[in-house]
């Protein structure tokens, strides 16, 4: 009996290793095969370019240049991104250079401090979920700018963090802006503040912002009592922007079946750059641009200002006539859900 016991325990503890093993097996292969993968890849003539992807979506950000993403799209699918073809494969040029893409530029904007050229390698740092690509101080502002990725493990959420960090020696008041260029032949759309009823509701509730070559004749403008939308064509090169505030600041851009949403929180009562925006849309006849921005703050030397939004993309998604209730049915839906999600 007695060896019939010890050949049992034997067997037991050998069973009992066996399961160990396989189970930190699992464990093993599941940190080595991650639901997000970062992969260091070529991109369109350059060699440093990474890939975020979770098997569903993807992005690109460049290593050479920026901090740039370039590329953003269902594995296999469209870039809803603009890109210059002329300008990609390239860094080290003395200007600014559009490439396109989403990036991140210090508000208000000026000629120098902002549009100061981005041109030279990023350093990157890969995170469990995404990475971080972070740029030189700029010798002309000696601002620090980079942008953080965190994709969901499954879907199409991404959280960007766009910051400029001042190293400067002395305070500086700026707002971090994120702009992202999308790309031709699709159509933008925002919502306003809730809207109300005269007489029950006779407090304003939001700027609109016009620029010096703002036109709101242009028939690429539709607005409904709700929305605010704009159309990119590419056969018309009139530049046109609006701006607006909206605590739930956000845009949505349908291209080919496709909606990318941009969603980004706005605080009430604090001071925000171009006479008080949230959101902004722009357009010319190569791209149209979805821009979120951050409050104005005095950002002390070694701080950091952030914008942080919210992507998602979304498929088989398709607007009629650009009205509430058409609008209210297709994009509604899928701003609950990325809210949802956050």
């Amino acid at each position: 009996m007695v060896k019939i016991r010890e050949t049992f325990l034997m067997r037991g503890c050998v069973m009992s290793k066996v399961m160990l093993l396989f189970v930190l097996s699992l464990v093993v292969a599941s940190s080595v095969h991650p639901e997000v993968k970062v992969e260091k890849i070529d991109y369109k003539g350059w060699h440093n370019c990474y890939r975020v992807s979770n098997g569903e979506v993807e992005l690109v950000l460049t290593g050479d240049v920026g901090p740039r993403v370039i590329r953003f799209g269902f594995v296999g699918g469209q870039n809803v991104f603009k890109e210059f073809a002329d300008q990609l494969g390239k860094s080290g040029e003395e200007k600014f250079q559009l490439r396109g893409g989403d990036r991140v530029w210090k508000a208000p904007e000026d000629p120098v401090a902002t549009w100061a050229p981005d041109n030279m390698p990023v350093e990157i740092s890969i995170t469990a979920n995404g990475l971080i690509a972070r740029a030189p101080v700029e010798p002309s502002t000696r601002l620090e700018k980079e942008i953080e990725v965190r994709m969901a493990s499954s879907g199409t959420e991404v959280d960007v963090f766009h910051r400029i960090t001042n190293r400067s020696l002395f305070s500086l008041e700026y707002s971090a802006w994120a702009l992202t260029m999308m790309a031709p032949g699709g159509f933008a759309i925002t919502g306003f503040p809730p809207r109300g009823r005269h007489p029950i509701n006779l407090e304003p509730t939001n700027p609109l912002v016009m620029w010096a070559y703002t036109n709101l004749s242009d028939k690429r403008w539709v607005f409904t009592k709700k929305y605010m939308t704009l159309r990119q064509d590419p056969s018309n090169s009139e530049a046109q922007k609006l701006g607006m505030f909206n605590s739930e600041a956000w845009g949505a851009y349908a291209l080919n079946g496709e909606v990318f949403i941009k969603r980004a929180r706005a605080i009430p009562g604090e001071t925000y750059p171009d006479f008080g925006c949230s959101v902004e849309f722009f357009t010319n006849n190569e791209f149209l641009e979805i821009e979120t921005l951050g409050p104005l703050t005095k950002i002390l030397p070694g701080k950091t200002a952030e914008q942080v939004e919210h992507w998602s993309l979304h498929r088989d998604v398709r607007i009629g006539e650009l009205t509430d209730e058409a609008i209210d049915t297709a994009i509604l839906p899928l701003l609950r859900m990325g809210a949802g999600a956050n």
